[in-house]
């Protein structure tokens, strides 16, 4: 129940979720994001990091394959457009690890996902993220893993958990930026060559 609340906070709210002011204090810690990745050993973490390495990758390889001029698009009024969807993505994989001792980078902030919105500035975010992602979890030892850390509104949950909810919110906006291409007739890049199902009949 903590995970579903944690993730329903960050896709509702991702002006607040990326609010500095709601950052984590520095601690110690912080020397996660700030040394180099480390090679996990097998267990959670290496398990982990290869479902964030495949899902990231099939998102930055997703938003390469979207036009540019596409990148203003959105499905409904009111509804984030495919650059606002994946400068959330950013924000998230940035905040979120905040909390784990990340450090939330400068020239990005609350306003971020909906002033960038030219392709290349999108698609470098969402790598440098990405990247960020992956070395707070590579730099996380296997001890702290059960470590309880204060979240949202002061919640507790474990290092764990919270590595779970960023794996979870990445496949969240994966199957909606799919969404966005096919209604745009754009193929992800990792199913061209894959036999695709035959049109249904009306």
């Amino acid at each position: 129940m903590r995970n579903r609340f944690v993730l329903s906070v960050v896709l509702l709210g991702a002006s607040a979720s990326l609010a500095i002011a709601q950052a984590p204090t520095t601690t110690s810690t912080q020397v996660r994001a700030a040394a180099p990745a480390l090679a996990p050993a097998p267990g959670f973490r290496a398990d982990a990091l290869a479902q964030l390495d495949d899902v990231g990758k099939k998102i930055v390889d997703l938003a390469q394959a979207v036009p540019a001029e596409k990148y203003g698009w959105r499905p409904a009024e009111g509804v984030r457009s495919v650059s606002e969807v994946y400068m959330h993505i950013a924000g998230a994989n940035y905040f979120l690890p905040s909390f784990m001792g990340g450090k939330l980078p400068e020239g990005f902030s609350r306003d971020s996902e909906k002033k960038v919105t030219e392709k290349a500035q999108v698609v470098d975010w969402l790598k440098k993220s990405l990247d960020n992602v992956r070395t707070v979890v590579s730099n996380t030892p296997d001890a702290d893993l059960d470590k309880k850390v204060k979240v949202f509104g002061g919640r507790e949950m474990t290092e764990r958990g919270l590595i779970m909810v960023m794996g979870n919110h990445l496949h969240e906006h994966l199957g909606q930026s799919i969404a966005y291409a096919r209604m745009n007739g754009i193929r992800p890049p990792w199913s061209e060559g894959a036999s695709e199902p035959p049109p249904a009949k009306k």
